[in-house]
C-alpha cells in the first residue's frame, strides 16, 4: 500500500479514484491479500458481507443508519472499481424483478451472470497514467447455458403456470418428447440470446463447423488424388448431416462429446435418472450417450418445474462449475495460470426484493454440498435492517469486536482466519440455518467517514502478467503455429526437391532426386530403391513431342509396365508367402536424358530378364522371389548414391540377399561394390566386364567375359588382318574419361592396345574424343587420323567407346578425305552387342568392316534352354516363335540378367528354404546351373581374388552387303561354361 500526498495525482494507477474511507482501504487491502494467495494456490473464497457495525461511545452520531448503509454500499462500488482497474473480472447482476418468490428472483440474477460480457471482455484496459491491466479472453459458461436452455424450454412449453405432473407413462413420454422438440428448436441454446437464431442447418455453426473440421482433417490425411479427397469430404459432410437427424434429430453434432454434457451426466448434485435409462456418456457410443442426455434433461426439467431452492441451486452449481473450469490451471491453454486474479461478484445493497440474499445463501449451500473449491469471491453489502435475514451466528463463535480504525485491518484478518478454522464445523448438516461460507464483517461507523484528499490511499496491485501468459498465449501460439506451418512447408519443399516421394508429414527416404547435366540441360533423376509408391517410369519417359531413342531397339515392353508387373508379383509374395521368400535388388540405369537423347533401354531390357526369372521362380518353386528395383541414374552416374539406399534398406529388411545388375563399369564401381560388400550383399552382374572387380572384391560374380580376355579373343581376328611381310598400322581411338568417369572405355583402350602390339601391328599414338554435353565430338580426332597422310592412316582401329558413339564415328570415316577411299577394320568390345544394325538404326560405313565381341552365344545355347518358351509365356509383346535372333532378345541383355537372377536365387534358396545374405554369398561359389539362356552358369571355378573360366562370348562381323543393307555374321563363339579355347580357323573372317 502506498500513501499519496496532496501534490500527487488525484487518481490511482488504472484510472480509478483513491479509496475514500479507511474501511474501504482495509477491505481492499484484504481482498488483495486473497488475490496474492490465489496466484500460488487455491485459497478459500468467502462471501464477504459488509454492514454497519454497532456504534461505540466514541463514534460520531450525526448520520442516520440509512446514510451509513448507503456508505457501505458505496464502499462496495468503490472496491469494485478498484478491482476492475487492477485487472480482476468483476460482475454486478442487474436487480431482478421477475419471479414471485425470492428464489426465482435469485435464479434470474444467476441467469444474467451467464453472459460473458458482464465479466469484462478480452483486451486491455488502459488507465490515465498509461498502466494497463492485461486480460485473457472472455469467460465461457457452457454448463450454465445448458441449464438455461432447459429452463427456457420448460418455460416455453408451460408458460407462466407449471405443467402438472403426467399421470400415465404415455403422457410422461409425450411430455419428454415435447421437451426434446423444443430444445431442438432452440438448438440446445438459451432462448432469446444473441447467439440463438432460428434458421437452416447450413447457417448453424455448432453443426456445420465440427463437420467441416472433421472433413478437412480427413481430406488432409487422405493424401490421395484431389477427386478422391473431394469425395471423402462430401461423403463425411453427408454422413454428419444424416447423423444430425438420425437417430435423434434433436441435438447438435457431437453433443455427447461436449464438456457440459459430461458434467451434466457426472455431477453428483443431480439425482440419477430413475428407471432403466442409461446414465453415462461414452466416447464411441453416440446413440447410447444421447439417450442418457435426453433422460437427464427430462429429469432436470422436472426439477425446474418445481422451482424453489432446487432450481436456484442448480443455476448456482452450473455458474460455480463454469468459473472453476475457467480457472483450471492445467487445462490445454493453461488459462488458470494466466488468470491470476479470481472472479469477483459485487452485490451492493443486497436485499430480499432483488434476490441477492437468497443468492448468498444458495452459494453457501452449494459449496457446502460440493467437495470442489471454486474461485468466486463475493463482496456484498447488507443494510443493518436486513442483517437479521441472514442466518444467526451459532453460539460459541463470537462476533469480531468493534475496534478502533487503526486496527480494523487486523480485525478483518483475524476474522478471516477464525472463519477458515470454523468452516468445517459450520458446514455440518446439524448446523441448520447456518450460512457457513459467509464471512460477515461489521464495519465501525467511524471507519466509513470520508477521508481528506491528502489522506486517501491507493492500494497496490500485483497484476503483472506471469511468464506463462507471455509464453503460452494466443499470439505466441499463433506465431508458433505459423512457424510450425512455415517450417513444415519449407521442409516439405525441401523434401520435394530432394526425394522422389514426399508428402507434408512423411517422406520415402529409399530414393532421392539427384541433379546432373546431360545434353546441356539440368535433370532431376530419381535415384535409389523403389519402395512404396515410387516408380522410376514416372521420370524416365521422353518429353512430349520428343521421340524415344529406345524405340529403335524394338523392346516390346516399357519400364512402367515392367515395374507394375514386378510390383504385382511382390504383393502376391508378401501377402501369401510371408516368411518364405527372399528379396533380390536389381540395380541398373533407369533414367532418361532431359531432351530424350538418351533412353534407359539397357535397364529396360535387363529388367525384363529379371522379371522373367521372378515369374518362372514364383510359379515353379516353393521359396518365392521378391524383386526390388533400384536406379543408378543416367548411365549409372549415381550408382554410389544408389548403393547407399540399397544398404540402408537392407539394414532393416533381412530378406534382402543380394544385388543383380551394376552392368556399367565406371570409376565409382569400386566404391559401389565396397559399400555392398560391407553390407554383406553379394553382386551377380550380367554385363559388367570389368576384370579388376572379381580380383578385388570377394562378393563380385559376373557372367560377362572380362575386358582383357575379350581383347585376347579379338586378337584372333586381328591376326588374320595382318599381311605377312608388310607393315600394318593400327590405332586406339578412345573416349576421354577425365570428366565422364567411364572406366570401361579406359580398360578397353588399355587391353586393346596391348593386344594390337602383341599381334605385331605398328600401333600409332592413341587418339581420344571428348563428349560435348553428352554427345561425342568426332570431327577433330577423325580429321587428325585421316589427314596424316596415306602412309600413316591406320588400317585397323580399336574403338574403345560406347555404342551410342558408333554412328558419329562411321559418318566421319565415310566422308573424311584420307579415309573414305580406304578399307578400314574397326574392332570393339561387348558394348556394341546392344547395337541394332538396320535401316534407321545403327549403321556401318561402306569402307568399314566392324568386328565386335558379344557376351553370349545365344544361338548355340538356344536348343538346350527353356528361356524362350518362358519369355513367350510371361514377357509382354513376345509372340511365337521367339528365339536367339529375335530383335529384342538378340542383344543378350535380357538373357544375361535372367541368368544372373536365377544364379543368385539358386544360392539364396539352397536347401529348399530361404537363406540369409551371408549363406547366399557362400553358396554362390557352389552354383552350377545348366540349361540357362547363355549356357551353363558355373561359379565353382570362381576362385577368390582371381578370374574364373567359362565365360560365354561371340565374335561378330558387321559390314555392308553391297545392296544398301547391313550384314551381321557370327564368326565364332562359346556358350557359358565352355572352357575350350577359340582358334583362328574357327573364327575365320572369310566366312
Amino acid at each position: 500500500m502506498a500513501r499519496r500526498d496532496s501534490n500527487g495525482p488525484a487518481v490511482c494507477r488504472g484510472g480509478h479514484q483513491r479509496m475514500s474511507s479507511q474501511a474501504g482501504i482495509d477491505v481492499q487491502h484484504h481482498i488483495e491479500s486473497l488475490v496474492h494467495g490465489f496466484r500460488t494456490r487455491e485459497p478459500l473464497m468467502p462471501v464477504l458481507v459488509l454492514h454497519v457495525g454497532a456504534r461505540t461511545t466514541d463514534s460520531p452520531g450525526g448520520e442516520t443508519t440509512a446514510a451509513l448503509d448507503q456508505r457501505v454500499a458505496s464502499l462496495v462500488a468503490e472496491v469494485r472499481e478498484g478491482q476492475k482497474a487492477h485487472g480482476s473480472r468483476c460482475a454486478s447482476p442487474t436487480p431482478a424483478t421477475e419471479g414471485p418468490t425470492e428464489a426465482q428472483r435469485a435464479a434470474h440474477l444467476v441467469r444474467g451472470l451467464g453472459d460473458p460480457r458482464r465479466w469484462g471482455g478480452p483486451g486491455r484496459r488502459s488507465g490515465r497514467d498509461g498502466r494497463s491491466a492485461p486480460r485473457y479472453r472472455r469467460y465461457a459458461f457452457p454448463r450454465l447455458r445448458l441449464v438455461r436452455a432447459i429452463h427456457d424450454a420448460v418455460k416455453e412449453l408451460d408458460g407462466d403456470t407449471p405443467a402438472p405432473a403426467p399421470t400415465t407413462p404415455d403422457a410422461e413420454r409425450a411430455q419428454a418428447r415435447a421437451l426434446l422438440d423444443q430444445l431442438a428448436r432452440q438448438r440446445w441454446r438459451p432462448a432469446g440470446g444473441s447467439r440463438w437464431r432460428p434458421g437452416p442447418i447450413l447457417f448453424d455453426t455448432a453443426r456445420v463447423l465440427p463437420a467441416s473440421v472433421v472433413a478437412g482433417i480427413a481430406a488432409f490425411l487422405a493424401g490421395v488424388d484431389q477427386w478422391v479427397a473431394l469425395a471423402v469430404v462430401v461423403g463425411l459432410l453427408v454422413f454428419l448431416a444424416v447423423l444430425n437427424y438420425w437417430p435423434t434429430g434433436r441435438a447438435p453434432i457431437f453433443l455427447w462429446l461436449r464438456r457440459e454434457s459430461r458434467w451434466f451426466m457426472t455431477t453428483t448434485f443431480l439425482l440419477p435418472v430413475s428407471g432403466q435409462q442409461p446414465s453415462e456418456v461414452r466416447l464411441l457410443h453416440p446413440v447410447h450417450s444421447w439417450r442418457a442426455i435426453a433422460a437427464r434433461a427430462d429429469d432436470v426439467a422436472k426439477t425446474l418445474r418445481e422451482g424453489g431452492q432446487a432450481q436456484l441451486q442448480l443455476h448456482v452449481l452450473a455458474l460455480l462449475e463454469d468459473l472453476r473450469d475457467n480457472h483450471r490451471r492445467w487445462s490445454w491453454d493453461l488459462r488458470g495460470l494466466k488468470r491470476t486474479r479470481p472472479p469477483m461478484l459485487f452485490l451492493p445493497g443486497a436485499d430480499v426484493d432483488s434476490g441477492s440474499i437468497a443468492l448468498i445463501k444458495a452459494v453457501s449451500d452449494v459449496r457446502s454440498g460440493r467437495s470442489e473449491l471454486d474461485p468466486l469471491l463475493i463482496v456484498a453489502s447488507v443494510a443493518a435492517a436486513d442483517v437479521a435475514r441472514l442466518d444467526q451466528r451459532p453460539s460459541g463463535i463470537p462476533l469480531p469486536p468493534a475496534v478502533a480504525p487503526a486496527t480494523l485491518r487486523d480485525t478483518i484478518r483475524r476474522a478471516h482466519q477464525e472463519w477458515e478454522r470454523n468452516l468445517r464445523v459450520r458446514q455440518a448438516p446439524s448446523r441448520s440455518g447456518a450460512v457457513p461460507w459467509e464471512l460477515r464483517l461489521p464495519l465501525p461507523p467511524d471507519t466509513l467517514a470520508q477521508l481528506e484528499e491528502q489522506r486517501r490511499w491507493c492500494v497496490r496491485s500485483q497484476s503483472r502478467p506471469g511468464p506463462v501468459r507471455l509464453v503460452w498465449s494466443l499470439p505466441v501460439l499463433s506465431l508458433a503455429v505459423l512457424l510450425l506451418v512455415a517450417s513444415l512447408g519449407y521442409r516439405a519443399l525441401q523434401w520435394h526437391d530432394d526425394f522422389c516421394d514426399a508428402g507434408i508429414l512423411t517422406v520415402n527416404r529409399d530414393s532421392r532426386l539427384m541433379r546432373g547435366a546431360h545434353g546441356g540441360a539440368s535433370t532431376d533423376e530419381c535415384v535409389g530403391t523403389a519402395t512404396g509408391d515410387v516408380r522410376f517410369a514416372d521420370r524416365a519417359a521422353a518429353p512430349p513431342g520428343v521421340p524415344d531413342p529406345g524405340a529403335q531397339y524394338d523392346i516390346p515392353w516399357t519400364l512402367g509396365g515392367m515395374e507394375d508387373r514386378i510390383h504385382r508379383q511382390n504383393q502376391e509374395v508378401t501377402r501369401d508367402h510371408a516368411g518364405d521368400y527372399v528379396t533380390v535388388v536389381y540395380a541398373g540405369p533407369l533414367s532418361s536424358g532431359p531432351q530424350g537423347e538418351s533412353s534407359p533401354v539397357k535397364g529396360v531390357a535387363e529388367l525384363g530378364g529379371v522379371y522373367l526369372a521372378q515369374a518362372v521362380i514364383n510359379k515353379a518353386y516353393d521359396v518365392k522371389l521378391r524383386v526390388l528395383v533400384a536406379n543408378g541414374g543416367l548411365d549409372m552416374d549415381h550408382q554410389s548414391a544408389m548403393a547407399d539406399t540399397i544398404t540402408a534398406y537392407a539394414a532393416h529388411d533381412p530378406t534382402v540377399v543380394g544385388v543383380v545388375g551394376l552392368g556399367r563399369d565406371l570409376e565409382s564401381s569400386s566404391r559401389t561394390t565396397r559399400k555392398l560388400r560391407d553390407a554383406g550383399l553379394a553382386v551377380v552382374s550380367g554385363t559388367n566386364s570389368a576384370e579388376y572387380l572379381p580380383r578385388t572384391f570377394p562378393n563380385w560374380f559376373s557372367l560377362a567375359a572380362p575386358d582383357d580376355w575379350q581383347a585376347d579373343q579379338l586378337g584372333l581376328v586381328v591376326r588374320q588382318l595382318r599381311t605377312p611381310g608388310t607393315t600394318r598400322r593400327a590405332m586406339v581411338l578412345a573416349q576421354a574419361t577425365e570428366d565422364s568417369g567411364d572406366r570401361y572405355t579406359k580398360e578397353q583402350a588399355k587391353y586393346g592396345g596391348r593386344m594390337l602390339r602383341r599381334e605385331k601391328f605398328a600401333v600409332l599414338p592413341r587418339r581420344t574424343y571428348a563428349l560435348d554435353d553428352g554427345k561425342p565430338e568426332m570431327r577433330g580426332p577423325v580429321q587428325r587420323i585421316c589427314g596424316s597422310g596415306s602412309a600413316k592412316v591406320p588400317s585397323v582401329i580399336y574403338f574403345a567407346g560406347r555404342v551410342e558413339d558408333l554412328d558419329p564415328l562411321m559418318k566421319r570415316l565415310s566422308t573424311e578425305p584420307g579415309c573414305r577411299d580406304r578399307q578400314i577394320s574397326v574392332l570393339t568390345g561387348d558394348d556394341l552387342s546392344k547395337a541394332v544394325f538396320r535401316r534407321g538404326g545403327d549403321g556401318v560405313a561402306d569402307n568399314v568392316t566392324l568386328y565386335h565381341a558379344a557376351l553370349a552365344d545365344l544361338g548355340a545355347a538356344e536348343a538346350r534352354t527353356q528361356f524362350y518358351e518362358d519369355a513367350e509365356s510371361f514377357l509382354p509383346g513376345i509372340s511365337e516363335p521367339a528365339g536367339a535372333e529375335s530383335p529384342f532378345l538378340a542383344s543378350g541383355q535380357t538373357a544375361l540378367s535372367h541368368d544372373a537372377t536365377r544364379a543368385l536365387y539358386e544360392a539364396a534358396s539352397e536347401g529348399d528354404g530361404p537363406q540369409n545374405r551371408v549363406t547366399t554369398w557362400v553358396n554362390l561359389r557352389s552354383v552350377n546351373m545348366s540349361g540357362m539362356a547363355t549356357g551353363t552358369i558355373d561359379f565353382t571355378r570362381a576362385p577368390l581374388y582371381r578370374a574364373r573360366r567359362g565365360h560365354g562370348i561371340e565374335l561378330v562381323r558387321v559390314r555392308r552387303d553391297g545392296r544398301g543393307g547391313i550384314e551381321s555374321t557370327k564368326l565364332c563363339g562359346r556358350t557359358a561354361g565352355n572352357t575350350e579355347p577359340l582358334t583362328v580357323k574357327e573364327c575365320s573372317i572369310e566366312k
